[in-house]
């Protein structure tokens, strides 16, 4: 796997859905992520991420082919957490998923944080950057959760804006990822799957593909995760993450909790997979974000994606050269 990095073929996403030309000019074009899976970075697995990016290219997966990290835990101006960065990005292409934007707050986006973010940005220069569909804050309080919005058309419009400033600031596309959800709100106007689709048309984002998400959210408020997989059109989806879920019994209902602590479910296997037999191959990360599991762990699942993969996502001309044994 650590020999099958030649550079990916632009994606929808990546060529911009159409954009004017103009638009397209004034955005940055950063190295892009491998349809190959990758890991999140976790402090504790600084020295075996940078040991493995040079192991033998025989050994199969013996090395992620991309990392993500959390930028907010480098917004600090340097120290360890920097030098680890940094030699992580000599190795492997890096995306940035946020969690701090607050884009779904009704005064807006926290400007500090995309300020912070811009400038780490700026230095380190990441094949990707992403948020979530949710808020995080008011104007005098900040909530450690991703909270949900209501899917209605003025929601909509405040919140394509809101990416369009960090799309301006940052001078590229981001992604946006679809929440865990634990209540739905009475005045919704459209389904998820749709509020998500004209979303990426308005603010001209794409679309962060969390299929645990869908799993928790059609469990905990009773839609069909089928037909929202189905729904989504590949186009729009620059990454897909895959994370486990923890689960509370009550009597004869549960409630599942989006805690990125335990290995993939085996229906968020299915749905990936469902879901690669539409979109071909497509870079896929292995979230694994509390009890942190031993680094083989998180190889073992990313080796499984990749298996998914290799059986079930067409290949066009330029998926040949990730096609190596």
């Amino acid at each position: 796997m650590q020999g099958c990095r030649p550079a990916a073929a632009p994606s929808a996403v990546q060529q911009g859905f159409g954009l004017g030309v103009g638009v397209l000019a004034d955005m940055k074009s950063p190295a892009q992520l491998p349809p190959l899976p990758g890991i999140g970075l976790k402090p504790e697995h600084y020295a075996q991420a940078l040991q493995s990016a040079s192991a033998s290219i025989s050994t199969p997966l013996a090395a992620p082919a991309w990392l993500e990290v959390h930028p907010q835990n480098y917004f600090g101006a340097g120290g360890p957490p920097h030098r680890w960065l940094s030699a992580a990005f000599e190795a492997y292409p890096i995306s940035f998923h946020s969690v701090g934007l607050s884009l779904g707050s009704a005064s807006g986006g926290d400007t500090t944080e995309l300020d912070q973010l811009a400038q780490l940005c700026a230095r380190y220069e990441p094949a990707m950057v992403s948020d979530h569909l949710s808020w995080s804050g008011s104007a005098s309080n900040r909530y450690p959760d991703l909270l949900p919005v209501p899917y209605t058309d003025q929601t909509l419009g405040h919140f394509a804006a809101q990416v369009g400033r960090v799309q301006d600031r940052l001078k590229r596309r981001i992604l946006i990822e679809n929440p865990s959800r634990y209540l739905a709100f009475a005045g919704d106007e459209m389904d998820e799957g749709d509020f998500l689709h004209l979303l990426c048309e308005r603010a001209g984002c794409g679309l962060l593909l969390d299929i645990n998400n869908i799993e928790v959210s059609a469990t905990n408020l009773g839609f069909d995760s089928v037909a929202m997989i189905d729904g989504i059109d590949p186009d729009l989806v620059g990454e897909v993450h895959l994370a486990g879920h923890a689960r509370e019994d009550f009597g004869d209902s549960m409630l599942l909790i989006d805690d990125h602590g335990s290995a993939v479910s085996e229906l968020t296997w299915a749905l990936f997979a469902r879901f690669v037999r539409r979109a071909g191959r497509i870079p896929v990360l292995i979230e694994w974000d509390t009890a942190v599991p031993d680094y083989a762990i998180l190889l073992a699942e990313a080796a499984k994606a990749e298996a998914i993969m290799r059986e079930h996502a067409h290949f066009g001309p330029q998926d040949q050269a990730y096609a190596c044994a």
